[in-house]
């Protein structure tokens, strides 16, 4: 299922923020938005999941107009993983993931033996299940967001929206968020999701957009798009791009350390 975005433009008041946002991400891709901050990223994303009215443009979920789409209807194709959650009652994280599967029954019944399933399997797939009776305030960032992540997996939905995924994380689990979701793109999911880190973006994404002012400066493939200057014109930081392993990979490294 993919998801395509022709000429999106959006305003807050006389504001801009979106100008002429364009670009595909394709299904089993993992698609990184790089940009500093209020270059529109989060609203590029509300618009994707129809919490955001726009007017200019066009936003496609597996080549259906996202306006014509209900909110259950979208939630069918989109799932949405944040960068944090606090609920403000410590649900158990099965109830966490079984919520998940909301779209998928009417407002007046309950999750039925198919929803409960999904939650289980979501679990599983995500190796959780060991957590599924702890109380989700009680566990750690890393759980906690792979809680999140099996929570969009029970939605069954196969376009996943994650807004910095990994912001909050130590080192370690956000090296196996990010592998679990890349291994989910794998899988046949569409990824798009929203890194400050270009390294991230080296190792695991299969395309990157680049946002500056509301706008694309640079679509495509890591290798191609992240370059010394683009890092120079988004974070006004200096850096040098290594090649390692024989070019298998690269990494940014500041120009201010290098030089110490």
């Amino acid at each position: 299922m993919s998801v395509t975005v022709n000429d999106l433009s959006f305003s807050y008041k006389e504001r801009r923020v979106l100008a002429d946002v364009s670009f595909t991400a394709r299904t089993g891709e993992l698609l990184a938005v790089l940009g500093p901050n209020g270059v529109g990223k989060s609203t590029l994303f509300q618009c994707i999941l129809g919490l955001l009215p726009y007017t200019e443009g066009e936003i496609l979920l597996d080549g259906l107009d996202a306006k014509k789409l209900d909110i259950k209807e979208t939630a069918r194709r989109v799932a949405y993983i944040p960068q944090s959650h606090a609920p403000a009652f410590n649900f158990s994280v099965f109830d966490i993931i079984l919520m998940g599967t909301s779209a998928q029954i009417s407002d007046v019944n309950v999750p039925k033996k198919r929803q409960l399933e999904l939650a289980e399997q979501s679990m599983e797939r995500l190796g959780i299940t060991h957590l599924k009776e702890r109380g989700y305030l009680q566990i750690s960032g890393g759980e906690r967001q792979l809680v999140l992540i099996a929570r969009a997996l029970a939605q069954d939905a196969r376009i996943l929206v994650m807004d910095e995924p990994t912001s909050n994380l130590d080192y370690g689990n956000q090296l196996r968020i990010l592998s679990q979701i890349k291994l989910l793109a794998r899988e046949g999911y569409t990824v798009v999701l929203s890194t400050h880190s270009p390294d991230q973006a080296f190792m695991f994404a299969d395309r990157v957009l680049a946002l500056q002012g509301g706008r694309v400066v640079r679509h495509g493939r890591p290798f191609e798009v992240i370059t010394d200057a683009l890092i120079k014109d988004l974070y006004n930081v200096e850096v040098e791009i290594q090649s390692l392993y024989g070019g298998k990979a690269r990494m940014c490294l500041p120009k201010s350390v290098i030089d110490t």
